[in-house]
C-alpha cells in the first residue's frame, strides 16, 4: 500500500494549477444519462472517484472518451448515453463512492426505472439518502429497498412536485434537479443546497435545454422538458483544493499563486484566512497566498452549509491552526464523526482537545514528524499540511484516500519546493473509455 514521505520546514514558493472540482464533475457526469447526445466536459480532474463514476457509467452503456493530459492542453471527457443497456448500478462500484447514487434520478427520469446499490464512501458520519428517495416518491416513483439495493420505477414520466427538504443536502438537491429536468410539469425544490457545485450542475442542465430558475438560492424551480440535448461545458475550479493549497502555503510561511482559482467560490474561507493573518489576493491568473503580518494567530470556525465555512476545509484549517499563536475553537455542525484526524495530528505534537462537536486547538511552538495514518480524504490532506511544517520526516499511511480528491498532489507541492515523495508502487488509474463518444 502506498505511503507518502515528507520532510518539513521548506516554505512553498511558486505556482500551482488548480484542477476542476471533483464534486462538480461527478454530478455533471451523471447528467450525461439524461440525453442521447454527447456531453463534453472540459477542465476535468483525473481522480479515483472520477474513474469510479466513469466505470459505473460505462457499465450502464455510456460511451466515454478522454482527451488531453490536464497539464498544458486541458482534459476533456466526452460521454454519450445513446445506447444505455443496463439500469443497474452494482455494489462493487457504488460501495466505494456515495456520489454513485446520483445516477438514480437520471435513470428514473429518462428510462423510468433504476436499480442502485446502497452507497458507500468515507466513514465521516451518517449521510442518509432518504431525502433523495422521499423526493423521488413525491414525483411518482415507486421505491423499494431490498437485498442492499434501491429498486425504483415509475409509470410513464416523473411528475413535478413541491419538495421541501427537511435538511440541506447537496446530493439530494442534485439528484432532484436532474430528475425534474425531464419530469412532467413544475418541480419546486425548497431548502435547496446553494453550493457552487450545485449551481454548476444547474448551469450545465440549462445549457442542455433544461428550464431552471432560482439557481444559487434556497428555492429552485424546474419546469420539465421532454428531452435534453448535449453540448460542451467546463467544470468549475476546485474551491476545496484551492483552500487546501492556501493552507499549505500559509503553514510553511510561503508565497504561492494558485492558477485558475476563483475567489467568489470561497468567500467564507478567504475571510477566515484573513482573520488568521493570511493574505489572499486576486491576480490575473488566479489567487496569491502569503503571510504578511507575522505568524498565524488563532481564530474560531464553525462549519455550515454554503455560503458558510465548508466542512471539507475543517481538517485543513485545524492543521494550520495547530501552529497558530493562541487558541482556536472549531465547531463541526455538518458531520458527527469528522475529527478522526485529531489523534494523528496530536502524534505530531498538536494540542487539540475534542468536546462533542467542538475542538479546542492550542497552538504549539512546532510540530514534529511522525508516522501517521489517514482515515478519510480531508483528514489525509490535513496530515500532509501538518507534515510540510513539521520538523523532521513524516510518513503518511493509507494515502489512497488522497487519490480520491487530489490530482498530482506530490507533483504540485514539489514544484513549489516541498520535499515530498510517494513510496511503493501504485497501479495506474484505469478509465473505461470508448471511441464511440
Amino acid at each position: 500500500m502506498d505511503k507518502i514521505k515528507i520532510t518539513g520546514g521548506v516554505p512553498l514558493r511558486g505556482t500551482i494549477q488548480i484542477s476542476g472540482a471533483k464534486n462538480a464533475a461527478l454530478p455533471l457526469m451523471a447528467a450525461s444519462l439524461l440525453t442521447e447526445d454527447t456531453l463534453a466536459l472540459s477542465n476535468m480532474p483525473y481522480l479515483a472517484d472520477i474513474v469510479t463514476m466513469a466505470n459505473l457509467l460505462a457499465q450502464h452503456g455510456v460511451a466515454l472518451n478522454m482527451q488531453g493530459d490536464g497539464k498544458k492542453t486541458g482534459r476533456i471527457l466526452s460521454l454519450c448515453a445513446a445506447d444505455v443497456n443496463n439500469l443497474t448500478a452494482p455494489y462493487e462500484l457504488v460501495r466505494t463512492m456515495r456520489a454513485s447514487v446520483l445516477v438514480l434520478g437520471p435513470l428514473l427520469a429518462r428510462f423510468g426505472a433504476g436499480k442502485v446499490s446502497l452507497p458507500g464512501g468515507c466513514a465521516i458520519g451518517t449521510r442518509p439518502i432518504d431525502l433523495h428517495l422521499k423526493a423521488l416518491e413525491q414525483m411518482g416513483a415507486h421505491i423499494e429497498l431490498r437485498d442492499g439495493y434501491i429498486h425504483a420505477e415509475v409509470a410513464g414520466r416523473l411528475r413535478g412536485a413541491n419538495i421541501q427538504f427537511e435538511k440541506i443536502s447537496v446530493g439530494a438537491t442534485e439528484n432532484i434537479l436532474m430528475a425534474a429536468s425531464l419530469a412532467e410539469g413544475v418541480t419546486t425544490i425548497g431548502n435547496a443546497a446553494r453550493e457552487p457545485e450545485v449551481c454548476d450542475l444547474a448551469h450545465c442542465l440549462q445549457m442542455m435545454g433544461a428550464k431552471i430558475e432560482g439557481i444559487g438560492t434556497d428555492t429552485i424551480t424546474v419546469t420539465g422538458v421532454e428531452r435534453l440535448h448535449g453540448g460542451n461545458y467546463a467544470v468549475i475550479a476546485n474551491r476545496i483544493e484551492t483552500g487546501t493549497f492556501a493552507a499549505a502555503a500559509a503553514i510553511t510561511g510561503g508565497d504561492v499563486e494558485l492558477i485558475g482559482a476563483r475567489i467568489e467560490l470561497m468567500q467564507a474561507v478567504v475571510e477566515k484566512f484573513a482573520e488568521a493573518g493570511v493574505a489572499i489576493s486576486e491576480t490575473p491568473r488566479g489567487l496569491r497566498v502569503r503571510c504578511v503580518d507575522g505568524p498565524i494567530h488563532g481564530i474560531d470556525i464553525m462549519t455550515q452549509a454554503y455560503p458558510g465555512f465548508p466542512t471539507d476545509m475543517q481538517a485543513q484549517m485545524m492543521a494550520l491552526l495547530s501552529v497558530a499563536q493562541g487558541a482556536s475553537m472549531i465547531t463541526e455542525t455538518i458531520f458527527e464523526n469528522r475529527y478522526m484526524h485529531v489523534p494523528e495530528l496530536t502524534r505530531m505534537g498538536a494540542k487539540i482537545n475534542v468536546h462533542g462537536a467542538s475542538a479546542m486547538v492550542r497552538g504549539a511552538p512546532e510540530l514534529r514528524g511522525a508516522e501517521v495514518m489517514a482515515t478519510d480524504l480531508r483528514a489525509s490532506v490535513s496530515l500532509v499540511i501538518a507534515a510540510l511544517a513539521a520538523q523532521g520526516e513524516t510518513i503518511i499511511h493509507r494515502v489512497y484516500h488522497l487519490d480520491r480528491g487530489y490530482e498530482r498532489l506530490e507533483e504540485k507541492l514539489s514544484g513549489c519546493g516541498a520535499l515530498i515523495e510517494r513510496i511503493t508502487a501504485r497501479a495506474p488509474l484505469t478509465l473505461a473509455t470508448s471511441e464511440a463518444a
